[in-house]
């Protein structure tokens, strides 16, 4: 390409901007993920714990009082959850927009690369059209004939149709 997308240092800062959003996703889907594996390892355990058949009072109540415990680390747990869904939710979100303009800056950039090579192209048209169109200058063999057909062109066009110079 002979001239350069006048974008293109744009369009790098947006491909950055897109992977930082990627990275920061990737990162809040991790978490989410940690935080759901520590409710349902939270939840297991209170689901493992059982009230004792035929215990003393002290045991009783310190059975229950660590199933109550178990009970609000899960909610803290489920509303860790319940975050990171969130801040999944907004990273989606910043990951798109930025996508979408990347992706905006990318098909500008297309249509610059198409334009260029169809002006490249006309531009090498041109010159192959002069070219073609160029006899021999006399004196050269073919000289007097048009180098693609091979008729007479200038002065021996007209000698052969009896005009006089």
């Amino acid at each position: 390409m002979s001239r350069l997308f006048p974008l293109g240092g744009l369009l790098r800062l947006r491909g950055m901007a897109e992977d930082r959003a990627a990275a920061e996703l990737a990162g809040a889907h991790s978490r989410h993920d940690r935080a759901q594996t520590r409710a349902m390892q939270t939840e297991a355990m209170l689901r493992g714990t059982a009230m004792p058949d035929g215990v003393d009072l002290d045991s009783w109540r310190a059975v229950t009082a660590s199933r109550i415990a178990l009970g609000a680390l899960l909610v803290e747990r489920e509303d860790e959850v319940a975050r990171a869904l969130g801040e999944v939710d907004v990273r989606t979100q910043a990951w798109s927009h930025a996508r979408r303009e990347t992706r905006a800056l990318e098909r500008l950039a297309e249509r610059h690369e198409e334009t260029v090579r169809l002006e490249e192209n006309r531009a090498e048209q041109l010159v192959l059209d002069e070219v073609a169109g160029r006899t021999s200058p006399p004196g050269l063999p073919g000289a007097g004939t048009d180098g693609a057909t091979g008729a007479p062109t200038g002065a021996a066009a007209r000698a052969q149709a009896g005009e006089t110079p």
